[in-house]
């Protein structure tokens, strides 16, 4: 059975409210597209997996340092990872440095305003696109994350497992084909501020009255979506420190999820401690986890301590004073481990 209402009158309420009630963020304006298509990709970029609270301040450090393409183009990669550090999925941030070199040599470094170029472009997906579209070129895209997902699923009173590519299609028709970048923003902050996972405040809802799910009172179990269990990994991280307090580090290679960025040696199975042979390893009850996008792991940090000239069978890193860190790019899960080294040792840094 089809739930009837007026799409127009609906998109028409939804952009009134929006006037009134729409947050303030760093990288849209209200009433237009933003007009700065760079801040508005690099904030879609940190937007993905992350959330709005954590992504303003590294927004904002990141446009300070980096106010244009070329700009971001001409650093060193490094340092790109640096501004990026804490954020998580650094594949991200080299896709974005990636991507700066190819608007640079292929478009004068300016951003196409075709969803269809903006596809080709390292890093850019579906979703991207669409709403680099919206937000920084007032285009009709109809724009789709969790947000979007859980208003429409609510609204139309879906109690199945749902998709993007169902929400999609009932989300498209609805998609005024003015005012592209405040639609876009409204039915995200509407799902954010409103329609939100648990307790939705339905009275202050402009689609209240037209909201299936809210009629039948089955909002807060829409909308059904299965997430696989994620696996369990355990395994050991190893800090090696030697007599002038200096811990080793190295910088990851290959084209992986962390690579480029710099960690005390880990492994993320415990078929092999310890990593080398070593009269002095201590084995701590310390521990540190991480959930990445596909498992849980844990890490138990295993200590070393070695003498200035002693000979270790790694040979890819350095000895880095503690108070130094803060110079070399991390990833989250070894900033965890710092964390842990700090607690145990506050003097260190």
């Amino acid at each position: 059975m089809t739930h009837e209402f007026s799409q127009s009158d609906a998109a028409e309420k939804l952009l009134r409210w929006f006037s009134t009630n729409g947050r303030d963020m760093p990288w849209r304006v209200k009433g237009r597209a933003h007009g700065n298509p760079y801040a508005v990709w690099i904030s879609e970029i940190m937007l993905q997996q992350t959330t709005v609270k954590t992504v303003v301040d590294y927004f904002n450090r990141w446009m300070k340092r980096f106010p244009t393409i070329d700009s971001l183009a001409k650093a060193d990669l490094q340092e790109v990872l640096l501004y990026w550090q804490g954020l998580g999925y650094y594949t991200r941030a080299k896709k974005i440095y990636e991507c700066a070199h190819v608007l640079m040599k292929e478009y004068g470094g300016k951003i196409p305003n075709n969803r269809e170029l903006l596809l080709k472009l390292p890093g850019i997906g579906p979703y991207s696109a669409s709403s680099i579209c919206a937000f920084a070129f007032n285009q009709p895209e109809t724009v789709v994350d969790g947000n979007v997902i859980r208003v429409i699923a609510r609204l139309y009173g879906l109690t199945h497992a749902v998709t993007k590519e169902e929400i999609y299609r009932l989300s498209q028709p609805m998609t005024p084909k003015e005012h592209g970048a405040d639609y876009a923003s409204a039915i995200m902050d509407l799902g954010a501020t409103v329609c939100t996972p648990n307790k939705p405040n339905c009275l202050h809802c402009p689609w209240r009255e037209i909201c299936k799910a809210h009629a039948l009172n089955i909002a807060e179990s829409i909308p059904l979506i299965h997430k696989p269990a994620k696996k369990i990994k355990r395994g050991y991280v190893y800090l090696i420190q030697n007599d002038s307090g200096a811990f080793y580090i190295e910088k990851r290679a290959g084209k992986g999820l962390l690579s480029g960025l710099f960690e005390f040696p880990w492994q993320a199975d415990e078929s092999h401690y310890p990593l080398f042979e070593h009269p002095h390893w201590h084995q701590t009850p310390q521990t540190v986890s991480h959930t990445f996008t596909h498992f849980q792991l844990t890490l138990q940090i295993v200590r070393l301590q070695v003498s200035e000239n002693e000979s270790i069978p790694l040979s890819n890193g350095i000895f880095v004073l503690p108070e130094h860190f803060s110079d070399y790019p991390f990833s989250t899960l070894m900033k965890k481990v710092m964390k842990r080294l700090v607690e145990k040792e506050p003097r260190l840094l």
